[in-house]
């Protein structure tokens, strides 16, 4: 598989206008509104953030897997309040997976059969080597074993909302089924039905720090 996804500016301006927006090329070579593009992920999505509670809220903006800090952040940000006398039902985070940082919410699975270490330069935390699985929905190695610090399974059942980019998911999986020979819509399809339980596509990344930011949550830049 093709690891350097995105090497045509071109290639993927073009799979982000077609592949996300609902629109298709027609015989003239314009762009048109696809037939039946509607979706009900935006209601969803919407209602999802309603779940967002407490006087101590913050949005995370993972752009990028920057070594797992979105997930270390996060951690951080219940420990510290824990520390200062607020528990764990008077807080929220929302980390808001885009971009680069999408395949953290996804299943080993995924990760070996796309080979989402090398696609997305993200490393094993023991062998330094591209990951074939999530290192970081339950750390069992690295810095986030060593100092007892939580993974996304444990930060997530402790009320952390993790949602990843939609738009994000269809650009990355059309490019990588073209570079495997796939069908972009089965690459997609294949992407969602891994997303671990609990985690939330949203119509984009941006979308969801706009709604994040409307629900009260102060904003924290985590993509390195």
């Amino acid at each position: 598989m093709k690891t350097d996804l995105f090497s045509s500016r071109r290639e993927f301006m073009q799979t982000l206008a077609i592949g996300t927006t609902g629109l298709v090329v027609g015989s003239s070579g314009e762009l048109a509104a696809a037939p039946g593009s509607s979706s009900p992920l935006g209601v969803q999505a919407d209602a999802w953030f309603k779940k967002v509670k407490g006087k101590h809220r913050i949005i995370y903006d993972a752009t990028e897997p920057h070594d797992g800090f979105p997930v270390i952040w996060s951690w951080a940000f219940y420990k510290t309040n824990n520390d200062t006398g607020s528990p764990d039902t008077d807080l929220t985070a929302v980390v808001v997976l885009r971009h680069n940082a999408i395949p953290f919410a996804m299943e080993d699975r995924l990760w070996e059969k796309y080979k989402f270490g090398e696609m997305f330069k993200i490393k094993d935390l023991s062998t330094d080597a591209p990951a074939l699985r999530n290192p970081y929905w339950i750390p069992t190695d690295g810095p986030f074993k060593a100092f007892g610090i939580d993974g996304m399974k444990r930060m997530q059942e402790r009320g952390v909302m993790f949602c990843v980019c939609d738009l994000a998911l269809t650009v990355y999986s059309t490019m990588a089924a073209k570079g495997s020979g796939l069908n972009a819509e089965d690459v997609r399809k294949d992407w969602l039905s891994g997303l671990y339980p609990g985690i939330q596509p949203v119509p984009s990344g941006v979308w969801a720090v706009n709604r994040a930011q409307e629900k009260g949550c102060s904003y924290c830049y985590a993509g390195g």
